[in-house]
């Protein structure tokens, strides 16, 4: 048992330095000493999952929910990979169980949610969302989502008190303050777009959307130098399979920059 946490330690601390090949083998080899432990199949997800391998992840995930069903930490984790690898259905499913288990959850109620709204189903969206924040009203998670499909669906007044309640309860949420940036700049305050964009990258500098938006700012001001760094650094970082369209059009963007600065 001792050989057993020492390699459990080895892993962790490789998750914990972003070392994921050197973690996976650690879980790996863990596995193999105690394969019925779920707790090992869940941190080899979620080591695979940091790695980028969803189908793996989902396949250990999958190992640890059958050896231990009614895990809701094990159900988030299927429904979190399914739903970034694009399987809407099958997170929809998981999040689903979670919420039979314990229908308080309301995590579980914003992540069903992103689901609906990722499927443009904004009503239903909106309703998961404000049992979430029925549960817990001062969750910046819910908070951020109810302003997402608020400004979808053309309310932008609500969506705006929604991001700011986010930086109240929690200055340093990097997704408040971006949210807060993509309205701004949607409303032509180019000033207090870039003075959010850079507070999302102070707290989070891989928040990858924030240097495209940042990007966008700059072209709308005129200095293309400074937008093409801005691209330039969305492109480096984003690195997601989801991406892969708008990394597309940044490096046409790009491109036609550099040939603009060189005549």
């Amino acid at each position: 048992m001792q050989e057993l946490e020492r390699i459990l330690t080895q892993g962790r601390n490789a998750m914990e330095a972003g070392e994921f090949s050197a973690a996976i083998r650690m879980f790996r080899k863990a596995a193999g000493i105690t394969p019925r432990e779920p707790e090992i199949h869940l941190l080899l997800g979620e080591a695979l999952s940091e790695e980028g391998n969803l189908p793996a992840a989902v396949e250990s995930f999958t190992r640890a929910r059958e050896l231990d069903p009614d895990n809701l930490e094990i159900l988030y984790a299927l429904g979190d990979a399914c739903f970034e690898e694009g399987k809407s259905e099958e997170a929809r499913k998981w999040y689903r169980e979670i919420l039979e288990k314990d229908e308080k959850q309301a995590d579980a109620w914003v992540s069903l949610g992103l689901v609906h709204f990722h499927r443009e189903s904004m009503e239903e969206a909106r309703e998961c969302y404000r049992k979430a924040l029925e549960l817990e009203p001062d969750s910046p998670f819910a908070l951020n989502c109810m302003g997402d499909v608020q400004v979808v669906m053309g309310n932008e007044k609500e969506a705006l008190s929604s991001f700011r309640r986010v930086i109240q309860l929690d200055p340093d949420d990097p997704q408040g303050h971006y949210n807060l940036a993509e309205m701004y700049y949607d409303a032509g305050e180019l000033e207090s777009a870039e003075r959010e964009c850079r507070e999302t990258l102070r707290l989070d500098p891989d928040f990858t959307f924030a240097y495209l938006t940042l990007g966008n700012i700059r072209l709308d001001r005129e200095n293309p130098r400074e937008a093409l760094a801005s691209f330039e650094e969305f492109l480096e970082r984003e690195k997601s399979p989801g991406a892969a369209d708008i990394r597309g059009e940044v490096a046409a963007v790009v491109e036609g920059l550099k040939s603009e600065l060189s005549q």
